[in-house]
């Protein structure tokens, strides 16, 4: 979806047509999908932050601004949901451990490490095989190195945009980018 294209789908919005967030969602999800997945690392929780994410596009459509690069708009507000989920989580989790109710972490949570599977309901052979590969080679790459290329490559932001995201000067973008892309060689994937 181009800027135009978006910025036609969200005057849609912002006058209450439902078509306009289904040409986003369509066009977006996957993406959405992963930026709130690469900070949640939970499947289910990711998902369903996804899916408030439109909710949310739907209610702040307004602060929407032409002209300042819709993507990076909706991964910030992606992320920005993401990280106050996981305070949240994190405050009712410190609140269970002191009123001593049993609560354990949530350890999918914390521990797993892996790609969002197809959308499809029937990935063929070949989309799992390459999924396990996609799989292996980020699991070289560290958390910070892992959401950059995803904003890069599945986001299709720039070094600027990236850096504006998450709060950090370009160079140090642009330096875990190019150790990212080295890692991945190295695993044999291109």
């Amino acid at each position: 979806m181009t800027n135009q294209e978006f910025e036609l789908s969200i005057e849609k919005v912002k006058n209450g047509d439902k078509s306009g967030l289904k040409e986003i969602y369509e066009a977006y999800l996957p993406y959405i999908f992963r930026v709130i997945y690469e900070i949640l690392k939970s499947r289910e929780n990711a998902e369903d932050l996804t899916s408030d994410f439109f909710i949310k596009l739907w209610e702040k459509a307004a602060s929407f601004r032409p002209g300042s690069g819709h993507k990076a708009f909706m991964s910030v507000m992606a992320r920005n949901m993401a990280i106050d989920f996981l305070r949240k989580y994190k405050k009712e989790e410190l609140t269970c451990m002191l009123q001593d109710l049993g609560c354990e972490p949530d350890s999918e949570a914390t521990h797993i490490n892996r790609i969002s599977a197809s959308l499809d309901d029937n990935p063929t052979e070949t989309e799992v095989i390459g999924e396990m590969v996609l799989k292996d080679a980020l699991d070289a790459l560290g958390d910070a190195e892992r959401q950059i290329i995803t904003m890069k490559v599945l986001g299709d932001l720039t070094f600027k945009e990236i850096a504006e995201t998450l709060i950090i000067p370009m160079g140090t973008v642009t330096w875990r980018y190019q150790n990212a892309i080295k890692k991945l060689r190295r695993c044999g994937y291109e």
